[in-house]
């Protein structure tokens, strides 16, 4: 195994906040740069289904940071009673329509049964999010197309702190499709030695005191205890976990950082990457649609 990065202590903050603006100015000039060069400004679309508060919040971010960078977004918003013939038949409309380049469906809708699909509809060539069928098979297979935003934004983080996948034990802990599944075939891309951990896996803190990079993805907060961590490790915290005490994420973050080289912080960390991604798959999208529509 190779040698972990020399720890700090405590660990340096890796502010998420700080790194999606810089995501998101790079998508602006890119934004610009289709404009002068095509004349074509990306566009996304994003389905909003009921009126879940949490989800209405997350929208309404999005939209912002399409804003900044130029992005155009239009919101549908659909009733919570919708059915699947409906909110096929939207997609179906969307696909086709040739001034858009991205589609973003709000997870969760309030009848989850119709999920599977309304996504399995999505174009892949615009499916943002990275979460329809052909999206997931062709990251399996190890084929080109648009990843899944919130696993993108923890690769950058990482890479942020300069230091190589290659090789590096990486210990996910978290086995759902939205995270720690398509994260452990980034990962696996970028070389690392992946292992997938879940609440089956037994003596958690042994794996996770082997991680020389460890994303905590399982939605427990307090799950990973800080002295687990191996001294110059790499944390990334994706959990976000509503607590009497407010948010925190799986791991303990004041003990975890005496002993991590690098961590996310909850909230402030992988959140804002998650939107940064969408973003930047927005213009990548974009550029596809126009250099094969040429």
């Amino acid at each position: 195994m190779s040698e972990p990065v020399e720890a700090a202590s405590p660990g340096q903050i890796l502010d998420g906040n700080r790194i999606a603006r810089a995501v998101r100015e790079q998508a602006r000039r890119g934004v610009e740069r289709l404009l002068a060069e095509h004349g074509v400004r990306p566009s996304l679309a994003v389905i909003l289904v009921g009126d879940d508060p949490a989800s209405q919040i997350y929208v309404a971010t999005k939209e912002r940071a399409c804003e900044k960078v130029g992005i155009a977004s239009r919101v549908h918003r659909m009733p919570p009673e919708i059915s699947e013939d409906e909110l096929v038949h939207l997609i179906y409309r969307l696909n086709r329509d040739p001034a858009l380049h991205g589609i973003l469906l709000q997870l969760p809708l309030p009848d989850r049964a119709l999920e599977k699909a309304a996504l399995a509809e999505i174009d892949p060539e615009k499916d943002v999010d990275g979460l329809s069928p052909t999206s997931q098979a062709r990251l399996i297979n190890g084929d080109p197309g648009l990843r899944p935003c919130t696993p993108l934004g923890v690769i950058e983080l990482i890479d942020r702190t300069g230091i190589d996948m290659a090789g590096k034990r990486a210990v996910v802990v978290g086995m759902g499709a939205l995270v720690g599944k398509p994260l452990s075939m980034l990962l696996l891309e970028r070389n690392a030695t992946v292992v997938l951990c879940h609440e089956f896996t037994r003596d958690l803190a042994d794996e996770v005191a082997r991680a020389e990079i460890l994303i905590a993805a399982a939605g427990r907060p307090g799950l990973i205890r800080g002295a687990w961590i191996r001294p110059g490790a790499i944390v990334i915290d994706v959990g976000i976990n509503r607590t009497p005490a407010g948010i925190v994420g799986d791991v303990e973050f004041e003990a975890a950082r005496e002993r991590a080289a690098f961590i996310t912080p909850v909230p402030g960390g992988v959140g804002p990457m998650t939107v940064a991604m969408l973003v930047r798959n927005t213009l990548i999208a974009a550029e596809r649609i126009v250099t094969q529509s040429r």
